[in-house]
């Protein structure tokens, strides 16, 4: 199986001139041109990045979502690449209404008619995990439910080893490979699509995502309907919207482009720095318009999750990024263990002035993250800052939210939008609002500790007592060995010196 999986890579890559771009990309420009001529059938006219988005959509959908996430590493690929393998889309064509109807029988061990009151065998979207179904629970409820393809796991699994393959090579071959990680980047792909074969998991993600915004006024999540979810079905609230892509009927609707705009924003900031937990799959195709204009999100398999100290650290960059503190943004790569200590951070300080001052006071459509990201990425292995995998998933979330921005209003400015926010998100953990917050998450373990404190108290003075006597015999110990050696050594010396004297003695009467 893995070995024709293998041949078929192989045809399609050949087929795509894939071989003379890996060599051109190694650095050898020569060989590459060699190649070239020595296949001269091959019609590679096309741009390269077109021929390789077009052989990842030949390869098959895991491969395609692959490229997806690649397209995010803006320090591992050309801006070229990177732009063109952003527009793959995770698209793929749906498997049959009776599979559907067996995946059905078997997670629930009898049929759709017995388990819904009502089921639609033919899918209203599919892609390249699972596909969607409308249906009706017994009471009537509308659900939208979601079934896992059949012997996926297996597909997966063939063709995330052959990627780790590809990605050793790429470091064995590639100069900046150690430095640039892209098996790690490979292992952080298989992490998130592995999540995604789990559907109990992408409702868990759901259930957590629609409590953190609870009584929001600027997004909607779906109620799970955990009675009916299993690791292959999961069944949750069917939502009703606008798709955000269909502007000229959001307008039709008299919802605010720019209000939605900056709740976009909002939601991405909020789900980064206030939850540590976000949507890490926001293109247009995942989200819904309510006619309230509320943001409503679907499709929850990729999420990310970010530590106190991954927050704090993109809240310091960020902030010191809006205040135009690029000395703070060089000490905080520094301090974070990103770059190496002995970085200069006046030449560190420089190099991001650079790269940043001309795009403050300019609206978003007159900015490209995709080309200050791949100026970062450049200033970044001048200094040896090591990317880190865990924030490739923000990147491909802030790479979205730029996207929608642009597609809502061209003149939003991000930056004014933006920092209001993460100001306040800051005094709350380092401000007075913070150590009130602090004080209440601790309060619960003080009403457990404080009853305890008397008896604590007084074990303490004991051990110290007891310490105390311990202590003074040691010192008695060790005064009487001192003493001991003291009179050891008079009587050494005494020896020694009537040694000497009978010595002196014996041969003077020898000498006589």
């Amino acid at each position: 199986m893995r070995f024709f999986r293998l041949l078929k890579i192989f045809i399609i890559a050949s087929r795509y001139g894939l071989d003379v771009l890996t060599l051109e990309m190694a650095g050898a420009a020569q060989l590459a041109r060699v190649l070239r001529i020595l296949q001269f059938w091959r019609n590679l006219s096309e741009p390269r990045a077109v021929r390789l988005r077009r052989a990842l959509e030949n390869l098959g959908p895991i491969f395609v979502k692959f490229g997806q996430v690649l397209s995010t590493r803006r320090d591992l690929l050309p801006p070229d690449i990177a732009e063109e393998l952003a527009k793959l889309q995770d698209r793929a064509p749906p498997f049959s209404p009776e599979m559907a109807l067996q995946e059905i029988e078997k997670a629930y061990g009898q049929p759709a008619s017995a388990v819904f009151g009502a089921f639609e065998p033919t899918a209203v979207a599919s892609a390249s995990i699972a596909q969607v179904h409308w249906a009706n629970l017994p009471d009537g409820r509308e659900v939208a439910v979601k079934i896992l393809r059949p012997d996926i796991r297996g597909v997966i699994e063939h063709d995330l080893a052959l990627m780790d393959a590809a990605a050793l090579l790429l470091e064995k071959i590639w100069a900046d490979g150690k430095r640039l990680k892209p098996r790690e980047v490979v292992a952080e792909f298989a992490k998130y699509l592995r999540d995604e074969l789990d559907l109990m998991r992408e409702a868990a993600n759901c259930s957590q995502l629609r409590r953190n915004f609870s009584d929001s006024a600027l997004l909607i999540v779906p109620e799970v309907f955990w009675d009916w979810c299993t690791p292959t079905v999961m069944v949750m609230e069917r939502m009703r919207g606008t798709p955000i892509s269909h502007v000229d009927r959001l307008l039709e609707k008299g919802i605010d482009l720019e209000k939605l705009s900056v709740a976009g924003v909002e939601i991405f900031f909020t789900q980064v720095f206030r939850d540590g937990f976000f949507h890490a799959d926001m293109h247009p195709g995942n989200i819904l318009v309510h006619d309230d204009g509320r943001y409503i999100a679907l499709d929850f398999g990729i999420v990310g999750t970010l530590t106190d100290s991954d927050k704090n650290y993109l809240a310091q960059n960020f902030l010191a990024f809006f205040q135009r503190d690029y000395k703070r943004v060089a000490e905080v790569h520094v301090e974070s263990g990103w770059a190496p200590p002995e970085t200069r951070i006046d030449e560190f300080e420089s190099a991001i002035r650079a790269v940043c001052e001309p795009i403050f006071d300019r609206p978003l459509k007159r900015i490209s993250f995709g080309k200050v990201l791949l100026r970062l990425f450049q200033t970044s292995r001048r200094f040896n800052v090591e990317i880190q995998p865990q924030l490739i998933m923000l990147q491909k979330t802030l790479l979205n939210i730029e996207g929608l921005g642009r597609q809502l209003d061209p003149e939003l400015d991000l930056w004014k939008t933006a920092k209001p926010f993460l100001e306040r998100w800051m005094n709350e953990q380092i401000g007075w609002r913070g150590l009130l917050r602090g004080v209440r998450r601790e309060a619960p373990q003080w009403t457990r500790t404080l009853p305890q404190l008397p008896r604590l108290a007084q074990q303490a003075l004991q051990e110290m007592a007891a310490n105390e006597q311990t202590n003074q015999a040691l010192r008695r110990d060790i005064e009487h060995l001192a003493a001991t050696l003291r009179r050891q050594h008079r009587r050494q010396v005494l020896l020694a010196v009537l040694v000497i004297l009978l010595f002196c003695y014996v041969s003077s009467v020898w000498i006589s």
